[in-house]
């Protein structure tokens, strides 16, 4: 078995070993992996995350030995929307969220890489009431399939990474975060950091957001942004009319 972590800002991973291949989901920086497969330029990872798998450029990972995957520490993760790191005395953007590896006095390090790090950071001990601020954060973010970052970011995406934050590890999609916490029967019981599900005419969840205060929820739909809620879905200010239909409420924290 062997072991990587993801060296760039953002790596896609493919659902085959091509560049023209749907990007099912990413990994950012710092975040560990499992190789699966390795296919001439293309590597089959697994993250240690989310369980999410899929191809990546192989030049975007450094392998560690199984011993370092273990021991490293990434409890510190960037928590502005952009956090400037210093690699090799060129500099590298990092997107919020990412992976701070073993990050001491301003020093990232691991494998054989000691990266300068500039940005701000925080560990996973956020609460419930700092999820709308941190999601705010994602505001306008443009809408990717798969993204996971501030350059690109899917619903669920964001969802996961706020999450983050507060220590919790939810899975990668909208319908597998839909099977965790505890239902509401009304949306007046939500409270703010609380996740919303949506579902399509055949009753598959296909959508998530982040509960706020006054009836209003953020979510990625085109791009991130604030829509009231109420019982029957999402009501999008722009076109003026219900753009999800609302399945269940479901708190976590």
């Amino acid at each position: 078995m062997k072991f990587a972590i993801c060296q760039v800002s953002v790596s896609p991973l493919r659902a085959e070993p091509s560049d023209r291949s749907e990007m099912v989901s990413q990994v950012l920086f710092g975040e560990k992996v499992e190789i699966l497969d390795v296919k001439k330029n293309w590597v089959q990872v697994k993250s240690d995350f989310d369980g999410y798998s899929g191809w990546a450029d192989l030049k975007q990972f450094l392998e560690v030995s199984e011993k370092e995957y273990s021991s490293i520490r990434i409890d510190k993760f960037c928590s502005e929307s952009f956090n400037l790191a210093v690699d090799l005395e060129m500099p590298l953007t990092l997107p919020m969220g990412a992976t701070l590896p073993n990050l001491n006095e301003g020093k990232i390090k691991f494998g054989n890489k000691e990266i300068d790090y500039l940005g701000e950071f925080q560990s996973a001990n956020s609460s419930k009431s700092d999820l709308p601020h941190l999601a705010m954060m994602y505001l306008n973010t443009p809408y990717l399939w798969g993204g996971k970052s501030v350059f690109g970011i899917d619903c669920s995406g964001m969802v996961q990474q706020v999450y983050k934050f507060c220590g919790i590890s939810l899975p990668r999609d909208a319908y597998q975060q839909a099977e965790i916490g505890d239902a509401l029967s009304f949306v007046e019981e939500a409270e703010p950091g609380d996740l919303a599900f949506f579902d399509n005419p055949e009753g598959k969840i296909i959508h998530v957001g982040i509960i706020l205060e006054e009836n209003k929820i953020i979510h990625a739909h085109g791009k991130v942004r604030i829509d009231p809620i109420d019982i029957t879905g999402i009501f999008n200010t722009d076109s003026q009319t219900y753009s999800h239909k609302l399945r269940v409420i479901k708190k976590i924290l």
